[in-house]
């Protein structure tokens, strides 16, 4: 299986992260986005047309959307990152799948304004970010209210894995994560998972290290 690849794309890391959660080893074949723009060469543009990346091989199949290779991930290796297999679990998995295509277009593109001097109107970006932020944060203080840490069931699932990079590097957007709590609780839930692989800008359980204590009479 392999991947083409570029570190800092959140959109290939959560490609990365649910291999490692699900114990798959993949062959990284990275990729110059910037500035070669290489996903935009002739070979690249031959394995997927829209010129995006990531690609994810496996023998005759290419998948170049991000969704479809969580899904192909899970149902290969470990189904229960799919959902309970209720209808209606089945069904929050794949209206939140939906919505990360949201947080790409909005948190990705004032990242890549912010980061890589992409056009685009910036205060547009933000504010439709901001919107998704607040859906989200609202969506899971009702999760909480049931008991679940996760956005679709009381275990972590593709959908979680589809939303959370673009999440978690919003900052990197200029847009804040202080004022959504149920937020970063549910990205410490993510950052706790057991495989957990980090990207540049998102590091591994870094803000739940206790604060240095000092026994009485210690220097």
């Amino acid at each position: 299986m392999k991947l083409y690849d570029y570190v800092l794309s959140p959109s290939c890391y959560k490609v990365r992260l649910m291999a490692a959660l699900v114990g798959v080893k993949m062959e990284i074949r990275p990729v110059d986005f910037h500035p070669g723009a290489e996903h935009r060469s002739l070979e690249f543009m031959a394995l997927n047309p829209a010129g995006s990346i990531p690609i994810l091989e496996d023998g005759d199949l290419i998948l170049t959307e991000s969704a479809a290779m969580l899904t192909y991930l899970a149902a290969k290796t470990a189904p229960k990152w799919l959902g309970g297999g209720t209808p209606e679990e089945t069904a929050r998995v794949q209206q939140w799948l939906s919505f990360s295509h949201r947080l790409t277009a909005n948190l990705g593109g004032a990242r890549l304004h912010e980061m890589l001097l992409r056009p685009g109107d910036i205060a547009s970006l933000q504010a439709q970010g901001i919107a998704a932020l607040r859906e989200l944060e609202a969506k899971l203080v009702e999760q909480g209210l049931r008991g679940f840490q996760f956005l679709a069931s009381n275990h972590p699932t593709i959908a979680d894995i589809a939303c959370f990079p673009y999440v978690a590097l919003a900052p990197d957007g200029g847009i804040p994560l202080d004022p959504y709590p149920a937020i970063r609780l549910w990205t410490r839930a993510i950052r706790s998972l057991d495989n957990f692989v980090e990207m540049p800008g998102i590091h591994r359980l870094h803000e739940l290290k206790p604060e240095p204590y000092a026994e009485p009479g210690e220097v």
